[in-house]
């Protein structure tokens, strides 16, 4: 952190370029100015971890072993101001409430984390992850307490963790507050954000990543287009708003395409665009060869789009891919099966600042 900011982007870029440059043809890629982030308050979510007693609660970081204290967090440089504001306000939560922080050493307690978001106008998703129901109902009587504590709290959850495991939330999740869904400007268009959905870290520079996608989308002048692990929608909608004429969203959970859903018929482009919620790889394989699209846009998870997938699109003959990776090794191995490809443009986006962590996103097309 101590280096100053432009030396770290400057870095970042030619740690990616290097990564790229073992691709064939890497010469030729044209590589456009890195995306920065700001270099502070730059992080609109937060994963408190609740250590200390019920009177006297800590949120940060979980401590070393043997103890595994917590580790107090309450100036940390990268959350919002926002963000930063609640940690006071949830500590005297937890006090009024006492709630029983979870000891990882001693397997007891109830409260493990609280996960907190930040969408449009300062609005708040606040989940409280606990060990079980046991103070489900207390959580829910205190609803008012809470909103007068962090006014700008608008969904809250309860999300169930039983398993003692180095894991942020369990499977489980029980909204308790009537708004269902966090409000999230991201780029051009207001996502709708479940609990259990996606988000980008990083939303200016998730803004610019989505404007840049929909501008290649745009200039490749395809017609349709697939948006594979399309989340909430942010990559699919932004397509349909650039003006390609048919998109298909496709992403496993149902919760996140029913937001997605909510976002495209506020914007007036749910008859143009399909958003389905199933496994990416499987309903691409699924798919007739004469329906394939013109251009596609893959999002996948660290681990990359895998062997199957990337060979697939080896053999499809889609013109036009765009892909956005947020680990530049799994990328480097995906495109280094999709040798009927060329690397045309390539961009660095800074979502993680101070850390090796880098976003980067890709255009190829088809060598004829």
């Amino acid at each position: 952190m101590p280096t100053p900011y432009d030396i770290q982007l400057a870095q970042r870029q030619n740690e990616a370029g290097e990564l790229l440059a073992t691709l064939p043809h890497a010469s030729e890629i044209k590589w456009l100015p890195a995306a920065a982030s700001v270099p502070e308050r730059y992080r609109s979510k937060a994963k408190f971890a609740v250590g200390g007693s019920a009177e006297h609660p800590t949120l940060g970081i979980t401590g070393p072993a043997p103890t595994y204290g917590g580790v107090d967090l309450p100036h940390c440089i990268a959350h919002t101001e926002v963000i930063a504001s609640t940690i006071e306000p949830l500590k005297a939560f937890i006090r009024e409430l006492r709630l029983e922080p979870y000891d990882i050493a001693h397997r007891r307690g109830e409260l493990k984390h609280i996960l907190v978001t930040q969408g449009t106008d300062d609005a708040l998703m606040i989940r409280f992850v606990m060990r079980s129901k046991r103070d489900l109902a207390l959580l829910r009587s205190k609803l008012s307490l809470l909103y007068s504590l962090i006014p700008a709290a608008q969904v809250v959850t309860v999300n169930i963790l039983p398993a003692h495991a180095a894991l942020v939330e369990g499977d489980e999740e029980i909204v308790i507050s009537e708004q269902q869904t966090l409000p999230m400007l991201v780029g051009d268009l207001e996502l709708h954000l479940g609990p259990r959905s996606f988000s980008q870290t990083n939303t200016g520079v998730a803004s610019q990543l989505y404007r840049q996608v929909a501008h290649w989308a745009q200039q490749s002048g395809a017609s349709s287009l697939w948006d594979l692990y399309c989340g909430v929608g942010g990559f699919a909608l932004h397509a349909a708003l650039g003006g390609v004429e048919r998109v298909s969203g496709v992403e496993i959970s149902p919760e996140a395409i029913a937001s997605a859903r909510e976002t495209s018929e506020e914007l007036g482009v749910s008859e143009r665009v399909s958003l389905v919620a199933s496994d990416a790889q499987e309903w691409a394989f699924a798919q007739d060869r004469d329906h394939y699209p013109e251009a596609i846009v893959v999002n996948p998870p660290r681990r990359g789009i895998g062997t199957e997938l990337a060979q697939w699109i080896n053999q499809s003959d889609i013109p036009t891919v765009i892909y956005s990776s947020c680990y530049p090794k799994s990328l480097v191995s995906d495109l280094q099966l999709m040798n009927s490809y060329r690397l045309q443009e390539a961009r660095l986006f800074d979502m993680f600042p101070h850390t090796n962590h880098m976003e980067c996103a890709v255009l190829l097309t088809k060598v004829a």
